[in-house]
This record gives C-alpha cells, structure tokens and sequence, in this order.
C-alpha cells in the first residue's frame, strides 16, 4: 500500500514540475526537508530529546475563488522515537521509530506569505529498535507489542521566506496508543505499579521549496 501511494505522489510530483500553464494552476509539487525532535508520552522520561529525519515530496491542490485554500498530500520519511542519557551508561535507553508517513491536510494562505493547516497522518512502521539493559526489564513490563501504525492530527504553520521557500512548523500528536506498559519503579516505596499508554508526541522544523508556484505580484508603485 505505502509502495502503491509513494509511486502515485512521485508521478503527481513530477508531473507537476513539468513546465505548463494548464497543470500548474491545478497542482504544485514541493518537497521538504528538516528534523523532528519527538518524545514518546507514558515512557516516564521527559523533553523532545531524540532527534530525527522528516523528508519527502508533496502535492499541493489549491482551491476556492481566490486559491487561498488549499489540500496537500505527503509521502514522507519520519522518525520518531525517545531517548534518555542516564546518569550512567546502564541507565541509557533509546526508542527509535522509523514510518513512512502520509499527512493529509487542509491549509489557508493570507497574501501568499503566511500559510496555516490542519489535518491527519496515517504512518507505517517500516523499522524500529529499542535499546535498553536489565534495568528497564525491571522497570517495564509491556502489556502489548509496538503498534505497527500510528494515526496522528496535525497543526501547521508554515511562512515564505524567500521565493518559493518556505519555512514549517509543525506539532503532531498520536490519536491511538503505540502500546501500553506497565511500570514497577522499584526505588520507589511503597512500590506502585502503574498502566500507561505510550504516544508520539512531535515537533517539526523543516524546510519546503514549492517548484512551480507562481511569484508574488507586486502592486503599482505609489508616487
């Protein structure tokens, strides 16, 4: 299915690349590249810590009367995951989580210079690895395995800095739980084991160039 859907949003992409009038006033193809910093909420460590890749190419299908709407569609590489630096190397632990990711979202732009979005992600897990010691054995006792999908909302902002750059923030969270853990803290007393269910939590910083999208027109000088 990711295969089927990355094949479809490269053709769509190139093909909006392609110089035409008639094709770059239905679609715009970009691609965009920068870094999450994620957690994962409910694995009792704390801060966006574990740094990961978001690239991938986007359509991009305005509409409305004056194309201030707009839908877009990603296939991206993201990861995600969670890490923690102990105050020795037994207490080290990493969760890395590797997905294909498909955001769909709705956006609004204001004089083409300030764009924001709402919308949805599906993502596959492709790879994961988790390291940890004896330590965390104690501490975790998972109920259930690592989810292989993970269905996220999303908030966007992105603004135009420079031609067709633009710079994105954006803020996703899981809707569904990855898996849940069940963690026996045992320097605690008197001991209470506690259930919890883990969730991505993500922030992302990245860039996106739109390749055909049209210039700003400037309006007549005022003398």
């Amino acid at each position: 299915m990711v295969r089927t859907l990355y094949t479809s949003l490269l053709l769509i992409t190139l093909l909006a690349v392609v110089p035409g009038k008639a094709v770059a006033q239905r679609i715009l193809g970009a691609v965009s590249l920068g870094m999450n910093l994620t957690q994962v909420d409910g694995d009792d460590f704390f801060g966006f810590h574990k740094v990961g890749l978001n690239v991938g190419p986007m359509v991009i299908v305005p509409f409305g009367k004056k194309k201030n709407w707009s839908a877009s569609m990603e296939l991206l590489y993201s990861q995600k995951g969670s890490k923690h630096n102990g105050s020795a190397d037994s207490t080290d632990y990493r969760l890395i989580q590797d997905y294909a990711e498909i955001p769909v979202l709705v956006h609004f732009t204001d004089k083409k210079l300030i764009s924001g979005g709402l919308g949805f992600s599906y993502g596959q897990l492709i790879n994961y690895k988790e390291t940890k010691n004896n330590f965390y054995d104690t501490l975790y006792q998972y109920q259930t395995g690592l989810s292989n999908y993970d269905i996220s909302v999303i908030a966007d902002i992105q603004i135009r800095i420079w031609s067709k750059l633009w710079a994105n923030l954006r803020y996703q969270y899981s809707m569904k739980s990855n898996r849940t853990v069940i963690i026996d803290n045992p320097f605690l007393y008197p001991r209470s084991p506690e259930t919890r269910k883990q969730y991505n939590n993500v922030i992302t910083l990245r860039l996106t160039w739109v390749f055909n999208q049209p210039k700003i027109s400037k309006g007549p000088k005022s003398e």
